[in-house]
């Protein structure tokens, strides 16, 4: 007789007689496990786990015996499923983080020095005559081309002083030609002997001092129309507004700052080195410059020693040209990374680097492959993504690159065995 999982009541008695609810309670825990197929099979086969009864009996024996049986073979079921599933999930769970090896490498020595980010063309424009802002025609950020009115000041005054000018131009022409006719009649009543030679000396200086006049006032009527081009603010290059001082209604005076504007294409880092780091840095090889507010390295399109060192702190100015990059922006604060030599020690990848507040650890695999954090000193960075290592670590040890997913993954461990 053989039993499968429908020969089992509602209420966990066998259809052939004897109620006994604990096979029922085994089945509904093992049937998730197995699957109601798994389960029917283990039921059937359930009197071969038992050693020692042979087939024929099996088909005549009573249900109470074939209920023990079942029970016998749930049991060892539901052993072999639970040893199972640690494989089962295993085999289908995401894979394991990925490591690294510690171990020396041949490093460059550098030395960082602190730097900020600046435009290579970068002017202020302030106002050259007196007046009030009448227009602002930009804002902080716009970005601007070359010749573009960015300002306008009030040019009434400006205005007026022109057309005093040109009126002063007219009157001195008008003067000129006067004097030129009367230098040229003195001129012929000289050569019939009716003037004096002091008469004719007398009327070509007035020529000439109308001359003079008149070129003067011209110069004057020049300056005016170029004061009063001074009341619009044009934009020099084209580039980008990095701030506004003024709003309208300001009253503009000579030398105030109105407006400033760069040139976002063209970016540079001054950094400030000491003179003992210059004399080891080896200018002519490639410099890296770390941002750290983009997370980016950038290496430097050229090097420019200034040639002055400050007297107070003994250090010199070194620009260093960077290429042209979304997100740089002036006044960002970088890191600047000169080779000074090279070195043997030990490093691991940055990226295996957890910093929470003041601590500084990696997750260190251990001979069973779990992951342990333990606090390590680094030292300076050394390019090529690598860190270099002072203590904590040891050649040969394995760390995670992926200290955020090790560290949950502990921490779940951990619940687990807790």
């Amino acid at each position: 007789m053989t039993a499968n999982v429908g020969d089992i009541g509602p209420r966990g008695a066998y259809r052939g007689g004897t109620r006994d609810p604990r096979p029922l309670l085994c089945a509904r825990r093992l049937e998730p496990v197995v699957g109601a197929r798994g389960l029917r099979s283990a039921i059937d086969g359930a009197g071969a786990l038992v050693p020692g009864v042979p087939a024929s009996r099996r088909q005549h024996q009573s249900g109470s015996n074939l209920l023990r049986m079942m029970r016998a073979g749930l049991l060892a079921a539901l052993a072999v499923a639970v040893a199972l599933t640690p494989a089962l999930a295993d085999t289908n769970g995401p894979p394991a983080p990925e490591t690294a090896l510690v171990e020396y490498r041949d490093l460059d020595r550098v030395a960082t020095v602190e730097g900020v980010v600046e435009a290579v063309r970068q002017s202020t424009l302030a106002a050259q005559i007196a007046g009030r802002i009448v227009a602002l025609n930009v804002r902080a950020g716009d970005s601007v081309r070359a010749g573009q009115v960015l300002a306008q000041i009030d040019a009434r005054s400006a205005v007026q002083a022109e057309a005093a000018s040109q009126s002063q131009v007219r009157e001195a022409r008008a003067n000129l030609a006067n004097v030129k006719a009367k230098y040229e009649r003195s001129r012929q009543l000289f050569a019939q002997k009716f003037v004096s030679q002091a008469a004719l000396d007398q009327a070509e200086a007035e020529y000439l001092a109308a001359q003079e006049q008149t070129a003067a006032a011209i110069a004057n009527a020049g300056q005016a129309a170029t004061s009063r081009s001074f009341a619009t603010i044009s934009a020099p290059y084209a580039g980008v507004i990095a701030s506004t001082e003024v709003e309208v209604g300001d009253m503009a005076t000579p030398g105030r700052p109105l407006l400033t504007v760069f040139d976002p294409r063209e970016l540079r880092v001054t950094a400030i080195l000491p003179q003992a780091v210059l004399v080891a840095a080896k200018l002519d090889a490639p410099v890296n410059v770390e941002i750290p507010t983009l997370g980016r390295m950038f290496t430097a399109k050229g090097v420019t020693v200034l040639p002055v060192a400050d007297t107070r702190t003994h250090t010199t100015r070194v620009r260093l040209a960077l290429p042209e990059a979304a997100g740089l922006l002036p006044g960002q604060y970088a890191r600047a990374l000169f080779a000074t030599g090279h070195t043997r020690a030990l490093a691991i990848h940055a990226s295996a680097v957890l910093r929470r507040s003041e601590v500084t650890a990696v997750y260190v695999l251990d001979r069973s492959g779990a992951a342990r954090l333990r606090q390590v000193r680094l030292g300076e960075p050394a390019g090529d993504g690598l860190v270099e290592v002072l203590a904590g670590l040891a050649p040969g040890e394995r760390v995670s690159l992926e200290p955020v997913r090790s560290g949950i993954e502990a921490s779940r461990g951990g619940d687990r065995r807790s």
